[in-house]
């Protein structure tokens, strides 16, 4: 037997596909009939519970942290704590090279010690050059000299004072303790290394440690653009990390920040979600998955929202159930306000056939809407595909007509 070569088989292909078509493109009205029932369903209007949550991710972050910093400069001798160590307010951190601070100290004690004695002396010429004056053994100028020379012994007194009190500060300040009661979560400075001061290096200084209160921490989630308008303060949370499968998190959205991140041309808005932490579980850098609870309300008249039709694709709806044009055109004739934001067009079904009618909607999960006005419990409606799904089948029967047409 001869071989078919491969155009032959093709040809018998088309061949094979054209007897098909035609075998199941018959004219006959009861199979038109019976392929248009496979468009559309009918289902009953019933209380439904509508639910709605929107998933992101983000990572577990402090919701506040303070950087510790010494403002004495120096070698440092002692560090206290560890990464990870709870350390209670007023705690020891770490302890500065005090020889330098010591010396200013003892310095300015000795200055104030003389200033006091300058005083006294200045005070007592003052007591007997006032005495002179007045009996007229000394001239004016040099009372006056002598009233400079007190006022100056004075200011001298002070600003010896001033520094004493200085240098006490800066000999306590190489004493560092703790301003919170936190964890350490990061130590970046060890003993023996020289550190300075914050109140003298243009750069702030240098940290000595980072603390933060774990008992409670803050997810930082990105929301999609689309689903932020969703999210509100105080709403209720779910989270999940990778660490703890089977345990789950409850946090509130605390804040919603107005400056959206775009990555890979995806815009997102950050959401902050405060969490209790009492068992410090969560650690700062996790991975989260969470879910944020937008709907969850039991409505007592409901209807899948593919049975919502407007002005635009009614005509194409109601074509599949053979209502008549005329009886569309006198549906609408009258404007209703709310059309296509909250007042849409039913197809309900009676005893007379389909009829249209208008319906008030409220919440809706997607899948189904909320029926606010317009339709009863136990009521049945129509439910059929939108315009572009029906247009798109119309036109792709069109071309297939055209592509084995022998006229």
């Amino acid at each position: 037997m001869k071989k078919l070569n491969k155009k032959q088989l093709t040809i018998l292909g088309i061949i094979a596909i054209v007897i098909i078509y035609f075998t199941f493109s018959s004219d006959d009205e009861p199979k038109q009939d019976e392929a248009l029932a496979n468009f559309y369903k009918k289902d009953e209007v019933s209380p439904k519970k509508l639910f709605v949550s929107i998933e992101a991710s983000g990572l577990i972050e402090a919701i506040s942290s303070v950087e510790i910093k010494s403002k004495a400069s120096g070698e440092i001798l002692f560090l206290g704590a560890e990464v990870g160590d709870f350390i209670e307010k007023g705690s020891m951190l770490s302890q500065i090279d005090q020889r330098t601070p010591k010396n200013i100290l003892d310095q300015s004690k000795s200055d104030l010690t003389a200033s006091n004695v300058r005083l006294e002396n200045a005070e007592a010429q003052f007591i007997r050059g006032k005495q002179l004056h007045d009996k007229g053994s000394i001239s004016d100028k040099d009372f006056e000299d002598i009233q400079e020379g007190f006022a100056q012994a004075k200011s001298t007194l002070v600003r010896t004072q001033v520094t004493y009190e200085n240098a006490k500060i800066a000999l306590d300040d190489t004493i560092v303790r703790s301003p919170v009661s936190g964890t350490v979560i990061s130590r970046p400075v060890e003993v023996g290394q020289v550190i300075s001061s914050p109140t003298q290096a243009v750069g702030g200084g240098t940290v000595l440690m980072t603390m933060a209160d774990l008992s409670k921490v803050r997810v930082r989630a990105l929301v999609d653009e689309i689903d932020v308008g969703k999210v509100s303060i105080g709403q209720k949370v779910s989270i999940k990390v990778a660490a703890y499968r089977d345990k789950e998190f409850f946090g509130t959205v605390s804040k919603i920040e107005p400056k959206a991140r775009v990555e890979q041309n995806v815009t997102t808005f950050p959401v902050l979600i405060d969490i209790d932490n009492k068992e410090n579980l969560l650690l700062l850098g996790m991975n989260t998955d969470v879910v944020i609870d937008v709907l969850n309300k039991e409505v007592a008249l409901s209807t899948p929202s593919m049975s919502l039709r407007t002005r635009k694709d009614i005509y194409s709806a109601a074509s599949i159930i053979n209502i008549p044009t005329e009886n569309i055109d006198k549906f609408l004739v009258d404007k209703v306000s709310g059309e296509n934001f909250n007042k849409f067009i039913v197809i309900k079904d009676s005893l007379n056939g389909p009829l249209l009618t208008w319906v008030e909607i409220g919440v809706s999960d997607l899948a189904n809407v909320e029926i606010l006005d317009g339709l009863n419990q136990g009521d049945t409606i129509y439910i059929m595909p939108s315009k572009s799904l029906f247009d798109y089948q119309k036109r792709f029967k069109e071309r297939v007509n055209a592509s084995f047409s022998f006229g």
